[in-house]
């Protein structure tokens, strides 16, 4: 999501199922910015601007009276913030999708990461003073048009308590190879998705994971610290030079695109800074290839929700190269995008809410199979 001095993303959009028009409400505590935002959103005929509030007690009080389809929501504001605000606007808003602007300083990321974690669709880095208009407000609206046309939210993705038994794959797993490798690809919805797979596999699964999540790049590193708390792997932002080791997971920075390289029998990091073929940086495309040409068919590929099809191409590589690959289920996903690209083509082994994908990957373990 990340793009030079503004840290934006540069995601293709998903097809539109729908040329509604997109009710949005504007919540920013700044009149100055509400009165920016109106300008931009006002300019792209499917939006109307339902409601423009400057708290979350207005935001909460016309959501008791009015439906809205997309809630544009400030992370830091006085009195009840957007983190604190956002359970309470996902249970009111019956269905809404909820965009996140924050600043890129230290507490405007940490808050953009959390209100994902906690089942905001998006995050866009607030530019600086002066740099609202262009490429900002291209890629605001498309951004809530994509999200708008999208079906109504379901809950966060839920981690049981109980361990689900996997569901019988589409395709066979050549579980004879070892796992060397796991590639994981992440955008719209990607933060929770992760979440629920990392809780789920197996510990004893010591294979590296690559992970390429859109995100501006201010953010990669506080979202590196959030993974952390979740599991006893070691986290690290990605950086060239670094060994692929076990037991570790790589996240892609948010400025290149991360790959993997042989230098001798060592696997080692290294930053791909070329512009990708889907316009996306980072790309998972270029990771997947990588891991075909490291890995081959000890690698596995995993594409989780998000707009667009970012990996397609790198998946279909690993997949040719002998590789396994796995697609997150629409109902789980806020977007079907990336991984509806990946399924519809039929190269995935199965298509699995994330947990379910962690719980196959255990048919790789000596002696288990699915």
């Amino acid at each position: 999501m990340s793009q030079p001095q503004l840290d934006l993303s540069s995601r293709e959009a998903a097809p539109l199922p729908s040329a509604r028009t997109v009710r949005v409400m504007l919540v920013d505590d700044s009149l100055v910015v509400r009165s920016i935002l109106e300008r931009i959103v006002d300019q792209r005929p499917q939006l109307k601007i339902c409601a423009s509030v400057a708290s979350a007690q207005d935001a909460l009080a016309y959501l008791a009276r009015e439906p809205v389809d997309v809630i544009v929501l400030d992370v830091e504001m006085p009195g009840m913030n957007g983190l604190d605000a956002l359970p309470h606007l996902l249970e009111r808003a019956q269905g809404a999708r909820i965009l996140i602007l924050s600043s890129n300083c230290d507490e405007g990321g940490p808050a953009a990461i959390d209100a994902l974690a906690l089942g905001a669709s998006d995050t866009l880095a607030k530019p600086g003073r002066g740099s609202f208009s262009g490429r900002f407000a291209d890629v605001l609206t498309e951004r809530i048009v994509t999200l708008g046309q999208q079906p109504p939210a379901g809950p966060v993705i839920p981690r049981p308590q109980q361990m689900p038994a996997p569901p019988v794959p589409v395709m066979a797993l050549d579980t004879d190879q070892p796992l060397e490798c796991i590639a994981v690809a992440a955008s719209t919805g990607g933060i929770p998705a992760f979440a629920n797979f990392i809780a789920h596999l197996d510990r004893r699964i010591t294979a590296p994971i690559l992970l390429t999540q859109h995100l501006p790049d201010a953010f990669m590193e506080f979202y590196a610290r959030q993974i952390a708390t979740m599991t006893q792997r070691r986290v690290r932002v990605a950086a060239a030079g670094m060994i692929v080791e076990r037991g570790h997971v790589y996240l892609a920075p948010g400025n290149a695109h991360l790959v993997v390289v042989a230098n001798g029998r060592r696997r080692e990091i290294a930053l791909d800074r070329h512009p990708s073929e889907n316009g996306c940086c980072p790309s998972a495309d270029p990771m997947f290839a990588s891991v075909a040409e490291v890995y081959g068919k000890r690698g596995v590929g995993i594409v989780l929700s998000g707009m667009g099809r970012d990996g397609a191409n790198g998946a279909a590589r690993l997949k040719a190269a002998g590789g396994t690959i796995f697609a997150q289920a629409p109902e789980s996903c806020v977007i079907w995008g990336m991984p509806g690209a990946v399924s519809k083509t039929g190269i995935a082994a199965a298509t699995l809410n994330p947990d379910a994908i962690a719980l196959m990957l255990g048919s790789f373990l000596p002696g288990h199979k699915p």
